[in-house]
C-alpha cells in the first residue's frame, strides 16, 4: 500500500516512515502543506497520514482542499491537537481516522489497516477467494491451506486488486501503488510481480482482460 506521510517533525517522520516500511507499506514523505498538494495532485496513494500544524498551510485546509477533489483516499490525522472540537472538526471536514500524538507505530499501522479495508468495501479482515485466503489484519497469505511466501510488494499487489473489489486495475496504477518517488522501477516490474503472484496462488488467480488491466479472478 502507498501512503503520503505529511509530517514537519524530522524525528517522527523518519520514525514512521521506517516504522510503517518494515511492515511493508511504500510511505513518501513530505514535510510542508504545498509539498503535499504536489503529491496529492500528481500521485495516487491509498492513505494519507496528515498532521495539522504545516509550514506552509494547515493540515485541516488541506484535508479539505483534498475531499473536494473528491480523491478516494483514506486520512488518518496524526496530531498533538486532542481536544473534542478538534476531533470534531477533522471527522467532518472528511478525516478516516484520528490518532493524537504520542502514538505507537503499530497502532497506527492497524488504524491504516483498519480504514483502507473499510474504504474498499471489506467489512472482514479475512478475505476467501478460491484456495487462496487472504488475512489483511496479519498480511498473510495461504494458498490450499498453506502459507504462501509472498515478498512484501507481491503481498501489496495482492491486496489491492482485492481492495478493488475485482474492478480492472491498469499496469500504471499498480506501479503507483507498488513504488514510492525515489524507487527505481525495472520496466518489466510489473510483469514480474504478476507472474511471481500467480506462480505462488495458481495461474488463474490473477487475470489479464486486454486492453483494460488486471484483476482478481472472483471478487470478494
Amino acid at each position: 500500500m502507498r501512503v503520503l506521510l505529511v509530517e514537519d517533525d524530522r524525528l517522527l517522520g523518519e520514525a514512521v516512515r521506517e516504522g510503517l516500511r518494515q511492515v511493508g507499506y511504500v510511505i513518501d514523505w513530505v514535510r510542508e502543506a504545498p509539498a503535499a498538494c504536489a503529491a496529492l495532485a500528481t500521485s495516487a496513494f491509498s492513505a494519507v497520514i496528515l498532521d495539522l500544524s504545516l509550514p506552509g498551510g494547515d493540515g485541516l485546509s488541506l484535508l479539505r482542499w483534498l475531499r473536494q477533489r473528491r480523491q478516494p483516499i483514506v486520512v488518518v490525522i496524526v496530531t498533538a491537537r486532542d481536544s473534542v472540537a478538534e476531533r470534531i472538526s477533522a471527522l467532518d471536514a472528511g478525516a478516516d481516522d484520528y490518532l493524537t500524538k504520542p502514538f505507537d507505530i503499530e497502532e497506527l499501522a492497524a488504524r491504516l489497516r483498519s480504514t483502507t479495508r473499510r474504504a474498499g468495501g471489506l467489512a472482514r479482515s479475512t478475505v476467501i477467494i478460491g484456495d487462496v485466503m487472504l488475512d489483511l489484519g496479519r498480511r498473510r497469505i495461504t494458498y490450499q491451506g498453506v502459507p504462501a511466501s509472498l515478498t512484501a510488494r507481491e503481498y501489496s499487489l495482492v491486496e489491492f486488486l482485492v481492495r478493488r473489489g475485482g474492478a480492472p486495475v491498469t499496469r500504471a496504477e499498480i506501479e503507483e501503488e507498488l513504488y514510492g518517488f525515489e524507487d527505481d522501477i525495472a520496466s518489466n516490474a510489473i510483469e514480474v510481480h504478476i507472474h511471481n503472484v500467480r506462480r505462488k496462488l495458481g495461474s488463474q488467480f490473477i487475470t489479464n482482460l486486454k486492453g483494460r488491466g488486471y484483476k482478481v479472478a472472483v471478487a470478494p
